[in-house]
């Protein structure tokens, strides 16, 4: 869809300007600021898990088990909100979102070749969660949210005419909101660590097209993927669980340190943008 709109922005900025943006061929080197705005999709991973630390020794590779020694979370995990407590009801998609940003870059052109860099910075709404069921019947859900993103990237292109198609690659940077949603009533649950910012990359291409005087439309895909640190959940005793409770089982009754098992986060970035190059 998102792909389709940016296609008729530009075939309309071309059939309504012909005359203008045709009359003669760009020069595209010099200074350039913009706008965009797009459609954000979640790269969602429908295999993570939720890890856990029952003796608190910083490492998330133990099992949480019943008085029974039965696995607790034998019902499983899905990559997504919880409907209910129950697995079998399935989770609700991550939410896809909106962004809107500008940009600012200086391009060179070398015949039909144009290298560059450019800057941006964003804000955003797209979020990834993951849920695990407990036996008892209860979900855990994390949940992060991509506020906003900046990313300084190089960029390698080709002239033809009007138009101007290019691939681009570089550094990204993204400041997260955790939050954590549980049904489960018998324990408590402190948060004793957050991650709310992660770095990685971004690469993509698109095509850039001059309208005259100045100014250009474009349309681009990137794909962005961050490393960000888990929120640290830890799940204790509110003074009257149970001790048979697994998350407090002997001999650990301290608690149990509870994280999502990706630290990775992607997501699809469709935009249509505008600039003006001086």
């Amino acid at each position: 869809m998102i792909k389709t709109l940016a296609s008729s922005a530009l075939a309309l900025a071309m059939v309504s300007t012909p005359a203008l943006a045709q009359s003669v061929a760009p020069d595209w080197s010099g200074p350039y600021i913009g706008i965009f705005g797009g459609y954000n999709q979640s790269n969602d991973d429908e295999n993570e898990i939720l890890r856990f630390d029952r003796n608190l020794d910083g490492n998330y590779g133990d099992p949480v088990t019943t008085a029974a020694a039965a696995n607790a979370f034998s019902p499983g995990f899905c990559g997504g909100m919880a409907t209910s407590t129950a697995p079998g009801t399935g989770c609700r998609d991550d939410n896809d979102g909106v962004e809107a940003g500008v940009r600012a870059g200086y391009d060179m052109q070398f015949g039909n070749f144009v290298v560059g860099a450019l800057a941006e910075y964003s804000v955003n709404n797209v979020q990834d969660s993951v849920t695990g069921f407990s036996t008892t019947p209860a979900f855990y859900t994390f949940t992060r949210e991509l506020e906003s993103t900046a990313a300084a990237r190089l960029k390698l292109g080709y002239a033809a005419g009007p138009a101007l198609i290019y691939g681009t690659g570089g550094y990204a940077y993204g400041k997260f909101e955790n939050k954590f949603r549980t049904s489960n009533q018998a324990n408590s649950f402190t948060e004793t660590s957050e991650g709310d910012d992660g770095d990685g990359w971004q690469a993509g291409g698109g095509v850039e097209y001059a309208l005259g005087r100045g100014l250009t439309v474009s349309g681009e895909y990137l794909y962005t993927s961050l490393d960000v640190d888990s929120p640290v959940i830890r799940v204790g005793n509110t003074g009257t669980t149970p001790a048979t409770n697994p998350f407090i089982l002997a001999p650990n009754t301290t608690g149990t340190d509870m994280v999502r098992g990706n630290g990775r986060f992607g997501t699809h970035m469709f935009r249509i943008g505008m600039n003006y190059r001086f």
